[in-house]
């Protein structure tokens, strides 16, 4: 297994704390950028000999996500990081798994790219609604080549993201909604389900948010 963001010293501690660790392969890359991502699929491929699954999990806020308040750098930095980065890593895995008719790409967007609201803010939902076109896009050309592609669309989740809330999130708060392992194993479950079956959407929310 690979695992890839940009932060090396981050990665090196996740890769430590998991129990395979010994078979994890750490790459600093930086997903907005399309040179970064063809080294890093070209790095990986020659380690592993194919990649089977690519999960899109990068993703990126502010604290000043109303409308009101975006600029055209914001929305641009926020747009590569959300929506162009998962492209660019998309198209630099698919040829592989084209030519072996097999593959799994599991893209992480977001309940905001389902249901824009001011939580997420305008530029975030814009490109999680992004992410979960450009899956369901993939997975319809894609499915005679064998390749299933599922949009995972979380709701709250306690990661480092929330550190760019507007309003500070309270301890309480985040002890309630979703961990970073709930929805790993929503991940582990579409990735484990037989070759002939795919769930193209899944929705995952903590049990007190509301989904409307």
């Amino acid at each position: 297994m690979a695992i890839a963001g940009r932060d090396e010293a981050k990665l090196q501690t996740a890769a430590d704390s998991l129990a395979a660790a010994a078979r994890v392969r750490v790459h600093p890359c930086d997903v907005t950028d399309k040179a970064q991502v063809r080294r890093l699929v070209e790095a990986v491929t020659q380690e592993f000999g194919r990649i089977d699954v690519l999960v899109n999990n990068a993703g990126a806020n502010v604290k000043n996500r109303a409308v009101q308040d975006l600029d055209p750098a914001t929305w641009d930095h926020l747009v590569r990081v959300n929506l162009d980065g998962v492209f660019y890593c998309t198209h630099a895995v698919l040829p592989q798994m084209r030519d072996r008719k097999d593959g799994i790409i599991v893209n992480i967007s977001s309940i905001a790219g389902k249901r824009a609201n001011p939580l997420g803010g305008a530029a975030y939902s814009a490109a999680k609604f992004g992410v979960a076109a450009l899956g369901l896009a993939v997975g319809v050309e894609e499915k005679d080549n064998n390749i299933r592609v599922t949009n995972i669309y979380p709701g709250e989740v306690d990661t480092p993201i929330l550190e760019n809330r507007p309003v500070p999130v309270t301890p309480e708060h985040r002890a309630r909604i979703l961990q970073s392992e709930d929805v790993a194993a929503a991940v582990v479950f579409v990735c484990t389900l037989p070759p002939r079956a795919n769930v193209p959407e899944l929705i995952i929310k903590p049990t007190c948010q509301v989904y409307f």
